[in-house]
């Protein structure tokens, strides 16, 4: 039972208190490849302590002297059978609630990225009849007055321009935006944002569902931003996300502009401090480390 609570306490601290505590961390914004990987850390955290809290609100001490069988058993990793008696009801039932946690995130995964799939060939396939090809610039070129730049991503991924933001770009904004979607495609960011997805379909209402999904976008868009600022100056970029900032874009796509394009306009505007050495490996250590806590927790280690 201790250690049921204790699992417990710690799921609550990793769904609840710690998403807070990182959307508010003023490093993130300075690191956002490093605060993408703590919430995915986090997100895993939370669906491995979860299960094992379950598991052993349901689990009956026993003595475990099975060598590595033994050791699965009572990490929850393995039913703990005695002998070789046949699996009963009760069995399955103990297995049920951590089955439900682990596989909810899993099955909303696959049916979100088969709806993108799905939506995104047939974005492909309109954007093959409208679009015109501007090899100059490697991207589509799409009749509508809305300026917007995008990207749709994936194996057959295109960038998308419109004939309203040829109109208000100049040649070196639209190609500081262009580069902006090609980090996207060369990041394969769509993956990311599609596990944060899952994550928050399968959990709603947990803090960390909430935060997560919001923050994977904005740290993926500020990624995106740092990539261009290689190449081009921040007046430029600011400037070029500006005009394209209500840019409408269609689902599945990755944009420059969005709601997230007044906070990355501060950004990118104000020059960040550059961040102490060693947090990235220490976030990298702890994004790693946070999910095998509870392992070594459940197995009394």
């Amino acid at each position: 039972m201790i250690t049921a609570v204790a699992l417990a306490a710690y799921a609550v601290l990793a769904g609840a208190v710690a998403p807070v505590l990182l959307a508010r961390a003023r490093w993130a914004h300075r690191l956002p490849a490093a605060a993408v990987l703590a919430w995915q850390g986090l997100m895993a955290t939370f669906v491995i302590a979860a299960a094992l809290a379950v598991y052993h609100l349901v689990l009956t001490e026993h003595h475990v002297h099975d060598g590595l069988a033994g050791l699965l058993s009572a990490c929850g990793l393995t039913d703990p059978l005695t002998g070789d008696a046949p699996p009963t009801l009760g069995h399955a039932l103990k297995l049920a609630g951590p089955a439900v946690i682990v596989l909810m995130p899993v099955g909303w995964l696959v049916r979100c990225a088969w709806r993108d799939r799905r939506v995104r060939r047939r974005q492909l396939d309109t954007l093959t009849l409208v679009g015109v090809p501007a090899p100059q610039y490697g991207a589509t070129v799409i009749d509508h007055g809305n300026p917007a730049v995008y990207c749709l991503p994936g194996r057959r991924s295109r960038v998308v321009v419109t004939r309203g933001a040829l109109d208000v770009l100049s040649d070196e904004q639209l190609r500081a935006v262009l580069e902006h979607e090609r980090a996207h495609i060369a990041g394969r960011h769509h993956l990311l944002r599609l596990l944060a997805e899952a994550f928050s379909r399968a959990f709603r209402g947990l803090p960390l569902a909430r935060h997560a999904k919001e923050q994977t976008e904005l740290l993926l868009e500020m990624i995106a931003d740092d990539r261009a600022l290689r190449f081009h100056p921040r007046e430029t970029l600011a400037t070029a996300m500006y005009e394209v900032a209500a840019g409408q874009v269609p689902q599945t796509a990755l944009g420059a502009g969005g709601s997230s394009a007044l906070i990355r306009l501060r950004r990118v505007l104000t020059p960040q401090p550059r961040p102490h050495r060693a947090m990235w490996p220490g976030v990298v250590t702890a994004a790693v480390m946070a999910p095998l806590l509870p392992l070594l927790l459940a197995c009394g280690l």
